[in-house]
């Protein structure tokens, strides 16, 4: 992989400028420099919590009453509430000003995007949100906060207010199947850009990794940024490694 320097920045800001419909593809790493932090990293919320491992494995949040106290203790607590949108985010927003953004597919579940000022219609959430509940027998959907409002007040396991089934928060478990209209448009959006900008993301969760080979088989340019070497670099037109709150805004940055 080529050194990042201010002429390789200048080739992907080139790139970045002559395409009309880019699709971000971006995971927990975009994330971090906002405070979330991941799972699995030296400062994962796993590594540090294995508790809260177990409480995303769908079969062990519906058959232990202790397993969903011990999360929604822990949904009190999460940093997505109080976290703000970073560089990163913000210029991603410049990309949908410019009248470039097709898309954006996202693994994480903090609304980070949309908080940041992206249009929620273009954000594809694969592994939904923490701001919102869903009823897991009869859907019902809802704010996060009533929920929280009512743990708050004592009730360390809320059930749906509808049906009185087992709440959780709107994101996917292990364990529990993926929405395919959701990912049927992550693929679709994928073989519709001329570039595809993946940021912050190992690019070894599937179904969404799958949109890199995607977009690549599809004749766009793929560009990847992240703080470390990816699964799919090897579809690479453009390898960019580093501090994604540096690099992502300086190959978005409007001509000047």
């Amino acid at each position: 992989m080529e050194a990042i320097d201010g002429e390789q920045i200048s080739r992907v800001r080139e790139v970045l400028r002559d395409a009309g419909r880019v699709v971000v593809l971006t995971g927990a790493g975009i994330s971090t420099d906002s405070g979330i932090p991941d799972f699995r990293g030296p400062n994962g919320v796993w590594t540090k919590n294995p508790a809260a491992e177990k409480a995303s494995n769908i079969t062990h949040y519906l058959n232990e009453p202790e397993v969903r106290q011990a999360a929604w203790q822990n949904r009190l607590t999460t940093p997505a509430w109080t976290a703000e949108p970073n560089r990163g985010h913000a210029a991603i927003v410049e990309l949908e000003r410019q009248g470039r953004l097709h898309a954006i597919v996202t693994q994480n579940i903090d609304g980070l995007h949309q908080k940041a000022g992206n249009d929620p219609a273009k954000v594809i959430e694969v592994h939904g949100t923490v701001w919102f509940t869903r009823c897991w027998e009869c859907e019902d959907r809802r704010p996060m906060e009533q929920a929280l409002a009512r743990v708050r007040a004592g009730d360390v396991d809320p059930a749906c207010l509808e049906c009185g089934g087992i709440l959780k928060s709107d994101t996917i478990s292990f364990g529990q199947s993926l929405i395919p209209e959701v990912i049927d448009r992550a693929m679709r959006v994928s073989d519709e850009c001329d570039v595809m900008l993946a940021v912050g993301s190992t690019l070894s969760v599937y179904p969404a990794a799958n949109c890199v080979p995607r977009a690549n088989a599809g004749g766009a340019d793929v560009i990847i940024v992240n703080g470390d070497e990816t699964n799919m670099d090897r579809y690479a037109t453009h390898l960019l490694q580093g501090s994604i709150g540096d690099i992502v805004p300086a190959i978005v940055a409007p001509a000047t």
